[in-house]
Formats: C-alpha cells, sequence, structure tokens
C-alpha cells in the first residue's frame, strides 16, 4: 500500500460501503472477524449492491455474492492477474485515468495480457468464464470498492496480492471516489 499509494492504510472510510456499487470481498469473513463491517457488507448487498467473493471457503457473504471465486489455496496472484486480463480484453479499463494518475501502465498492460483467464483456470480452479462474468461487475460500476484481509497478507505472496489488488483498482478507475478504493480489513476488527 505505502509503496503504491503512498499511505498503510484503507484509502476509503468504511462509511464508503454504502456508497459502493459492487464490493470485491477477499480473503477475509468479515461477518465473523468484522462484525459491525460484515454487517454493512450484508446490509448494503441486501440494498442492491453486487457483490464479488474471492475465497477458498465458502463464508457467510459467499451465499450472497454475485459471482462467488472459489480458488485454491495459495492462486490469489494468477486469479487477480486473470481478473486484470479480462478487464483489459473487453476494452473496460478507465484508459483516462491511467494516463492521468499511473505511471509503467504500458508494460503492466503487456504483462497482465499473458494472464488470460484460460491460463489462471488450471492455476486457480476457477472457470475462465466466472473469471470474465467477475471482471465484468467490477469494471462496469462507477464506485467498485476492494476489500481484503489476512487471507492474502499473510500468505507467501501477501505483496504481490496486495499490489494486484491495487491494479485491479488502478486499471479501472476506482481509486480516489467514495465507493471504490482498496481497504484491508486487518487481523483484529479495531485495528
Amino acid at each position: 500500500l505505502i509503496q503504491s499509494l503512498g499511505l498503510s492504510g484503507g484509502t476509503n472510510s468504511f462509511d464508503d460501503i454504502e456508497r459502493a456499487d459492487v464490493l470485491f470481498l477477499t480473503g477475509a469473513n468479515p461477518t465473523e472477524a468484522h462484525t459491525v463491517v460484515g454487517a454493512r457488507m450484508k446490509q448494503a448487498v441486501l440494498d442492491g449492491c453486487k457483490l464479488v467473493v474471492a475465497d477458498p471457503r465458502r463464508i457467510e457473504l459467499s451465499h450472497l455474492a454475485d459471482e462467488f471465486l472459489q480458488l485454491k489455496p495459495g492462486s490469489n496472484v494468477a486469479l487477480f492477474n486473470a481478473l486484470a486480463c479480462a478487464i483489459v480484453d473487453e476494452g473496460a479499463l478507465d484508459r483516462d485515468f491511467l494516463a492521468k494518475h499511473v505511471e509503467g501502465a504500458d508494460a503492466y498492460l503487456d504483462f497482465v495480457r499473458t494472464w488470460t483467464p484460460e491460463r489462471s483456470e488450471a492455476i486457480t480452479g476457477v472457470p475462465a468464464a466466472q473469471v470474465r462474468r467477475a471482471a465484468r461487475i467490477y469494471a462496469s460500476s462507477h464506485a467498485s470498492a476492494i476489500f481484503y484481509g489476512l487471507g492474502i497478507t499473510e500468505q507467501s505472496q501477501g505483496s504481490p496480492g496486495v499490489q494486484c489488488l491495487i491494479n485491479l483498482a488502478l486499471l479501472t478507475g476506482n481509486i480516489g471516489r467514495p465507493g471504490s478504493g482498496v481497504n484491508p480489513l486487518r487481523g483484529q476488527n479495531n485495528v
């Protein structure tokens, strides 16, 4: 977070849960570990917010998800890169945002095009068509927010996993607006 965004915390407040059109949740079980946040997410979904959950476990919120990406443990980076590839393939990226705010975008786009959902399917176990549907949901919204937890950060690829999530937000311009951003859910709910 510090390397890419200049701060070590979330880019938005939890009040933005109610402002989001899409929530992307990965590596966390907020209805058990962050109950207030989990309840807010659940209510937002019941009020019409779309939800994508990427987790090896079938958590409570996965039952409410528009797409539940049940990936193999440790395959987060492959999945996140495949989501980015699908966004690029479908032209759903925010080119104006990239031009104004992102350095090295062309090299990243070249790299991520190699991580097709079909390539990642063998690694993650998530069908390519499902990855593409989830990418469409995330990228088609004006306000998509990413929430992640220790299931991402406590892996051997924790830092690259967080970087991939930041890249998804940057790719779609989902930073710096109400209801968008990249938000860690720390190990304890009061951190």
